[in-house]
């Protein structure tokens, strides 16, 4: 790290433990919200189980009997005011360098002002506080899921996301001042261009080098996280999906990112990808790149496709070091999001 920076370290760095968001709305969950806790519950567990704390945030006392029920009694249940279970876009991103570490808090909009429920908005600020962290708050709309970085200052995002003029601050739409509280930073609205968000990245979270690649997934309601897209699994080099047939359709998408990031310098390791994915009558952007690493193993979303072997089995080759399983995330896919997208993982200083 460059002396005096502060920068997000990447997730393959140790970690203290893993923050989990735990299902409790059924009317956000299109009817399979037993099984989408059945599946988060093994998740966690899993992680649990390996030797690593998970803290499994729970809504009520209700919520939090039902998570015991699908967890092993690894799993730490805290009981939080929280929305959506999308931690990984609502808490903290912590930075670590010369002043120990802190966290950053960026403003939230329901991703782009799609869906927003009661605590969203507090989440993050929250679990900061519970892990004694000193938080700075940012002037400008952000979600974890849209980065993925390497560790060296280098990070990858989507055009389709971070250009996406639908991030705008409350009152901010028609250039008016902001209200938000305890922001120190420049409060002035800011158009949403690579050189302005490159400078924000930059002054934010320490990254001094940005991979723009371009459209995420279809019909992904995050306007295309890099998350679901294109991981890197080491220094320089980017985990990028396969096509695995003719009708898969996220092909050109993965084509692209892939030339992109070639075009970029970045060594590109191709992962196969779990093909076309239909439920409830609906293309799913389902991937196996909302894959989690945590201290002892990596998990991997599968979906009951005929791929899904060779997708866990090429991420594990990326990851010689920890053990590697697949769960089953066709529930928690419904939802909106993946194991990567409920979790938030706190770094060792």
């Amino acid at each position: 790290m460059t002396e005096g920076v502060m920068r997000m370290p990447p997730e393959w760095h140790p970690q203290d433990w893993l923050w989990i968001g735990f299902p409790h709305l059924a009317e956000e969950w299109s009817g399979v919200i037993d099984a989408a806790q059945a599946q988060i519950g093994a998740f966690a567990s899993a992680v649990a189980d390996s030797g690593q704390q998970v803290r499994l945030i729970v809504r009520d006392a209700a919520n939090e009997m039902r998570a015991r029920s699908v967890t092993s009694a690894a799993v730490t249940l805290e009981r939080r005011t929280y929305g959506d279970v999308w931690v990984r876009d609502t808490g903290p991103l912590v930075v670590n360098g010369p002043q120990g570490q802190r966290a950053r808090l960026f403003q939230f909009n329901g991703w782009g002002g799609k869906y927003l429920m009661e605590g969203d908005k507090e989440i993050g600020a929250d679990l900061a506080a519970s892990a004694g962290l000193p938080a700075d708050r940012c002037d400008w709309v952000l979600e974890g899921g849209a980065l993925d970085s390497d560790g060296t200052g280098l990070v990858a995002t989507t055009e389709q996301c971070l250009l996406n003029e639908n991030r705008y601050i409350e009152n901010d739409r028609d250039g008016v001042e902001n209200d938000l509280k305890g922001v120190e930073a420049d409060r002035t609205p800011f158009k949403r261009d690579r050189a302005s968000l490159e400078n924000r990245l930059h002054r934010d979270l320490g990254f001094d080098r940005v991979l723009w690649l371009g459209d995420g997934l279809i019909n992904d309601h995050t306007d295309g996280h890099v998350d679901n897209l294109a991981r890197f699994v080491g220094s320089n080099r980017l985990a990028v999906p396969r096509a695995t047939g003719p009708n898969d359709p996220n092909a050109a998408i993965y084509a692209d990112a892939a030339a992109r990031a070639r075009d970029f310098g970045v060594e590109v390791v191709e992962v196969p990808s779990p093909g076309l994915v239909e439920m409830g009558g609906m293309v799913q952007p389902a991937s196996y790149m909302n894959f989690v690493i945590t201290t002892h193993m990596v998990i991997v979303p599968v979906f009951g496709t005929v791929h899904d072997d060779d997708g866990v089995a090429a991420i594990a080759e990326l990851f010689p070091g920890r053990a590697t399983v697949g769960l089953m995330a066709d529930a928690v896919l419904m939802g909106g999001g993946g194991f990567h997208c409920s979790s938030q993982q706190m770094p060792a200083a």
